[in-house]
């Protein structure tokens, strides 16, 4: 037989071995699809336990055997080949050469009982040995006269290709065990990035094999791991290596990324369904293969999960309808029980519980998905289903993250289950506590959706907070009053560890909720099921964007108040080593104690939190997150006093009509106010600067002081901050990266010290550690240089925040501890940290024990060469036996009889004496002690530096903040036209009328890079103050800019209190504490509002929350409706605007009676946009835009022109022209404006004033008398009809 096999690329001995997945899913009775289709099979060949084949030659071709069925446990692998299978004769060394270069071959391993397929690629006459290159990418220098071997043959490709027609494009997964050699082999050990294994999607789909039509039916299962750890006992052996068998393909016009052919398919189906519910199309040449794979898998899941269909029950044997009836479970009858295997009962325990996730089902290096759960990971990750009846398809260990984060985004729950056991410890309990199981340990480590994605690429090439959002509702009824909304809120951000509680009340719109919602767009939300109001859920509906929504059972998982207070007095009481028993609070972080102390005004915050802590615990990240969690209030939400409000509201309409986060067109960030202002370099920079315009400051004093540091970087610093810039674009999210560490620094879930993992986990975890110290270093340097400005500016904010002491922690000592104790650049290469003499008391006691342990054996040599006379003795190293001690042989007779010959060389025989021997025993237990310590070190670097955890999280804060207040000093330079710093003029409490004047007002979102000079055009423009209108009533023709200019204000505004300067000569103004924006057509169809009605249901919100501080914006009300009512509903809003709110206000219409209506009205100033008419084609107008704003009334909106624009035909333009004149002189828009007509119309009305009266009084005497006279009737009669007909 032929040598056993190691890894000959340099992989690293890993710690459990994994044997092909076979038999997890089998039972043992026979497969009727094997005895079927194989029906030439010896059944000698079939039960026999050992299928390794013969060294010697067989006198008759094998029978071709057959993978495994569900059924039959069996591996018994085709031979694809044609040609001998026997070992050549060891004599002739010469018998094969240079000609089976490039020839197909298949090579025995028999520690592994597998054939590997490969190519010769090269031949050494000078070794006689040839170098094998396996389909994997792994080289093996081989003697193949003395191998097993296998050749292809050219003859046996043609026919496999031939036979391959029509086949479903499924693929054959073929796992390996690799063994290591018994000796130390550590030098020649790599990490497996370094070799050829099948590690992505790329690999896995390039080496997968269209399978064989005339092979047998087959499932692909998994082998019981107990028979694993049988054939490993007692030796060190690797995990399984997955080998895709690498035959021929079809070959397809067209291949996708993974190999398989992209024949364009789709596949719909339910996560909670088998797959006798897909639905299956097709156009590529696959078609009949693909259909015929799901006929066989639907055919076997109405067989066997015909539970999952008509009589589908859940865990407590609830049907569907029934009360409490849970799908998240399953109930697996008793008779389909018994049928499985112990590896399928494992599956189906974790399944049955969690029927609403995808399993991540880890087996060895890989992870398995199985079920419904293969049609997902053949449908969403492109994986290739394994052969056979059952669906069934995995990938390696190391696209977990990608994977994991592809599921995720999409919308699925990924459950994931660790082995945390390995087929040695299986082994080892089965012996020692009598244990009776079969299949190793696992256990759920994590459960992964949208909003607790900690890791991924997308994540980290995407600074946007994906947040997750817990919300609970109450209902306050006060006597004669409607009941009000009062909700619980928690928003986390688990990638940063940021957690915002609050509780508030919020009107019948539920205004605030819509706010929060338009702000955070929170991509999973949490909450407590059928507890939340039908206007809350609709909220819910319109307000986000998709989000994974969980319902979890009131009071039992949604926790209550108390109950959250006393899981947070258990959590923080551990970590400070405090008792529950001493019920005390003091544990507790600043913002949680102060919500506890509030009593009942905080119990649906802490509710929320109590929703959010149980949801996290499933996914174990509740104690890791609050560990270290920053934790804020929730800013007012327009319901405090006037004075405490600290921020503008901007509520949900406000954010999307002005486009501040989103564009209309398709939701992106492109054309928007954020955009603009985004000069940001760092990504936690970039969610700073969101937050802050989301809540534009409100306090004067606070604004001027963020003026004058934007100010501060401008000038003469402007250098200083660009090389800022420059620093700090080199690093990574720093944010992310901390509560990254903060939170792995905790055992729990993945991270565990039970898991079984094979990518080194830990040398990841070091390399984020150094990457993190990196970062730090970079911007303790980077503020340090920036420092140099505080001479030349005066600025308090800017001073505070790069003054160490201050608002930026000081860190160059921790710094430096952290340099001095270990080399980063050789840690961070070689995977593993050495920490320097003197850093580490515990590795430097160990360090000295071994130090002196070989210094005893050094002393003990001179003694042995002293007593037996000879100056040549020395210790020598063979294999594992170490400190030999090789004497001569002339000295063998002086030997003493104690001493241990352990061999011998020629001349020579080598001992081990009794002290050696102790000596020996101490060394090792001293070198396992260092190694172990060596080991742990960088979980007590970590831990250290999580010491210091506020700090890091200052420095990082007080960089997100330079870089935003540079963005905005460097978006200036990008507004077209002349930029200034806002003045501001009282505050919200001054009893002065609130003011706003802007001279050149420009555009804040559109630049000059993208305009030519002089495109657009500034206009002046002042609302409010003591001899101004508070409100302009703006008018002008179609397309001439009146949507524009409102919007031009109000985002100029937002900027002002922003800090950042804004596209004018001068601009001043009084604080605003909210705007109010209508503007633009759209419905809410999924709530149930028509176009009007949602018009409507935000000017009722205006109208009920603006103060006269507040600035209002309302865009052509009233036109979604008769014209009639229309204008009178615009009127009535106007008027309650202008008399009641008194705010500062635009109103564009196109309702020209209105500006006839306020033509005196001092509170009102009618003004409309310039533009110039002119006689055009065929008799119709032509409009010129000035968008100028100009004093006084249009007389026309000119909206045939706009038509005219737009291509309709000159018939119907005409036409419209035509009936556009008939309806002016109906509505009397085109009256002579002459005294004469005046007087007449003052005499119209009075004389229909005198009419009124006059119906008043009949209409009194007729309530007195029943009878009234007629002819006084027809006497007003007459007289109305006559005013009608001189009007």
């Amino acid at each position: 037989m032929a040598p056993s096999r190691r890894n000959t690329n340099g992989r690293s001995p890993l710690v459990n071995q994994q044997r092909q997945i076979t038999s997890f899913f089998n039972k043992s009775s026979p497969s009727p699809t094997l005895l079927k289709t194989n029906q030439k099979i010896n059944p000698s060949n079939i039960s026999d336990p050992n299928p390794n084949p013969s060294p010697s030659p067989s006198p008759s071709p094998s029978p071709t055997p057959v993978t495994p069925s569900p059924l039959n446990p069996k591996r018994l692998k085709p031979l694809l080949v044609v040609g001998a299978s026997t070992s050549p004769p060891s004599a002739s060394p010469s018998l094969y050469g240079q000609e089976v270069v490039g020839r197909r071959i298949k090579v025995y391993w028999p520690l592994d009982d597998a054939w590997y397929e490969g190519s010769v690629k090269s031949f050494d006459s000078l070794s006689s040995k040839h170098v094998i290159c396996y389909d994997d990418g792994e080289e093996e220098s081989l003697d193949l006269s003395k191998e097993n071997i296998q050749w292809f043959l050219e003859s046996s490709s043609k026919n496999l290709k031939r036979l391959r027609r029509g086949v479903p494009a499924v693929r054959k997964m073929v796992i390996d065990d690799e063994e290591v050699e018994e000796q130390n082999n550590k030098g020649e050990e790599e990490d497996d990035d370094n070799n050829g294994d099948d590690s992505n999607d790329e690999d896995w789909g390039n080496n997968a094999v269209l399978e064989d039509a005339g092979d047998a039916d087959e499932d692909t299962d998994l082998e019981e791991e107990n028979n694993v750890a049988d054939r490993a006992k007692g030796k060190k052996v690797e995990p399984k290596k997955r080998k895709l068998s690498g035959t021929e393909k079809q070959e397809p016009a067209k291949k996708s990324k993974t190999g398989v052919e992209a024949g364009k398919r789709a596949f719909k189906f339910s996560l909670l369904e088998p797959a006798s519910t897909l639905e299956i199309t097709s156009n590529g040449a696959d078609n009949d293969g693909i259909a015929e794979t799901y006929e066989r898998f639907a055919s076997r899941e109405n067989q066997k999960l015909f539970f999952m269909k008509a009589d589908r029950r859940d865990a407590k044997r609830r049907r569907p309808g029934d009360e409490n009836y849970d799908s998240r479970t399953l109930y697996l009858p008793p008779d389909f029980l018994r049928s499985l295997s112990d590896g399928q009962k494992q599956w189906w325990e974790f399944k049955s519980k969690h029927m609403d996730k995808v399993l991540f089902f880890k087996m060895g290096k890989f992870y398995e998905l199985f079920e419904m759960d293969a049609h997902v990971g053949v449908k969403e990750l492109d994986l290739q289903y394994m052969k056979g009846d059952q669906p069934h398809c995995g990938f390696p260990e190391r696209n977990f993250s990608m994977n994991v984060e592809k599921l995720a985004r999409k919308g699925y729950r990924v459950l994931v289950v660790e082995q945390t056991e390995t087929p040695e410890q299986l082994e080892l309990r089965r012996k020692e506590k009598g244990s009776k199981d079969k299949v190793v340990r696992r256990e759920i480590c994590a459960v992964v959706t949208k909003g607790t994605l900690m890791d991924g690429e997308l994540l980290s090439a995407n600074p946007e907070a994906a947040y997750l959002m817990a919300l609970t509702e109450h209902h306050e009824n006060h006597p004669n009053e409607i009941s009000e909304h009062v909700y619980g809120v928690c928003i986390v951000d688990v990638t940063t560890s940021r957690v915002i509680l609050g509780q508030f009340k919020d009107d019948l719109e539920c205004s605030a909720l819509c706010c929060i919602l338009s702000e955070i767009r929170p991509v999973e939300i949490v909450k407590p099921a059928k507890l939340l109001s039908a206007e809350t859920e609709r909220v819910l509906l319109k307000h986000t964007r998709n989000p994974l929504v969980n319902e979890l059972v009131p009071t039992v998982e949604f926790w209550d108040a108390d109950k959250t207070v006393d899981q947070l007095k258990r959590i923080y009481g551990n970590y400070n080593d405090i008792g529950v028993e001493d019920d005390g609070l003091d544990c507790l972080p600043d913002v949680l104690l102060d919500l506890v102390r509030k009593g009942d005004d905080s119990r649906s915050a802490l509710s929320a939190l109590g929703g959010t802590l149980y949801y996290l615990k499933q996914a174990f990240l509740d104690e890791r997150l609050l560990k270290f969690a920053r934790f804020e209030l929730l800013p007012c939400s327009g319901f405090g006093d006037l004075a405490s409000k600290s921020y503008m509201v901007l509520d949900a309409s406000t954010l999307e009509n002005l486009e501040i986060f989103e564009n209309s067109r398709n939701g992106g960030s492109s054309g928007t106010l954020y955009a603009q202002l985004n000069q940001c370099v760092t990504a936690f920079g970039k969610r700073l600067l969101k937050t802050w315009l989301a809540r534009p400051l409100c306090h004067v004093e606070s604004v001027k002081e963020r003026q004058e540091a934007v100010t501060g970087l401008k000038g003469v610093n402007l250098p200083s901050a660009l090389e800022f810039r420059k620093a700090l674009s080199k690093l990574p999210d720093m944010e992310r990266l901390l509560a990254h560490i903060f939170s792995s620094s905790e055992s729990s879930g993945r991270n565990a010290n039970k898991v079984v993992l094979y990518e080194d986990a830990a040398k990841k975890q070091l390399q984020e550690f150094i990457s993190a110290l990196r970062g730090c270093e970079q911007i303790a340097q980077a503020c340090s240089s920036l420092g140099v400005i505080l001479n030349h500016v005066k600025s308090r904010q800017l001073h505070h925040l790069l003054t160490p002491g201050k608002g930026l922690p000081d860190v160059c000592m921790d710094l430096n501890h952290f340099k001095e104790a270990f080399d980063w650049v050789e840690a961070n290469n070689s995977g593993r940290i050495i920490p320097h003499e003197g850093v580490d008391t515990e590795y430097d006691s160990a360090c000295k024990a071994v130090k002196e342990i070989e210094s005893s054996l050094l002393k003990h040599l001179k003694e042995q060469r002293k007593l037996l006379g000879d100056t040549s003795i020395t210790y020598v190293n063979i294999g594992k036996d170490t400190y030999l001690l090789e004497v001569p042989e002339n000295l063998s007779r002086n030997i003493p009889r104690d001493y241990e010959l352990r061999s011998s060389r020629k001349g020579f025989f080598r001992y081990w004496t009794p002290d050696i021997k102790t000596f020996l025993r101490e060394l090792s237990l001293a070198q396992s002690e260092k190694e172990s310590l060596l080991k742990s070190t960088l979980q007590r670097l970590v831990g250290r530096f999580c010491e210091h955890h506020t700090k890091w999280k200052q420095l990082v804060s007080a960089t997100a903040e330079l870089d935003v207040l540079i963005s905005l000093a460097i978006a200036g330079d990008y507004y077209e036209g002349p930029t200034c710093t806002p003045s501001f003029v009282g505050t919200l409490c001054t009893k002065e009328a609130p003011y706003l004047h802007a001279k050149s007002l420009g555009h804040p979102v559109l630049r000059s890079d993208t305009l030519g000079k002089g495109a657009f055009v500034p206009n002046d423009i002042t609302i409010g103050g003591s001899d101004h209108a508070s409100f302009i009533l703006l008018t002008g023709p179609n397309m001439g800019g009146k949507s524009t200019l409102l919007r031009q204000v109000c985002l100029t505004v937002i900027l002002a209190q922003v800090g950042a300067d804004v596209p004018a000569e001068s601009f001043d103004l009084s604080p605003v504490d909210r705007i109010f924006v209508r503007m633009g057509a759209k419905d809410n169809i999924m709530a149930g509002q028509s176009t009007f009605l949602t018009e409507l249901s935000e000017t009722a919100t205006m109208l009920l929350s603006a103060t006269r501080n507040s600035l209002v914006a309302l865009d052509e009300l009233g036109r979604g409706t008769a014209t009639s009512d229309g204008q009178a509903i615009a009127e009535s809003v106007l008027e309650h605007l202008v008399r009641k709110v008194q705010c500062r206000g635009l109103f564009s219409t196109h309702y020209h009676r209105l500006a006839i209506n306020y033509l005196k009205d001092p509170k009102v100033c009618l003004c409309h946009m310039a533009c110039q008419v002119g006689g055009g084609i065929a008799g119709l107008d032509e409009v010129t835009f000035l968008y100028r704003l100009t004093p006084g009334a249009c007389p026309k909106s000119y909206g045939v022109n706009v038509a005219r624009i737009a291509g309709l035909p000159t018939s119907v333009l005409q036409k419209a022209a035509t009936k556009s004149r008939e309806f002016e002189a109906t509505y009397g828009k085109c009256r002579k404006a002459s005294s004469v007509t005046d007087t007449r119309n003052k005499n119209w009305v009075d004389e229909i004033a005198v009419i009124i009266q006059n119906l008043n009084n009949a209409a009194t005497n007729l309530s007195c008398q029943e009878t009234i006279c007629v002819g006084s009737l027809s006497e007003l009669q007459d007289k109305a009809r006559e005013l009608m007909q001189r009007c």
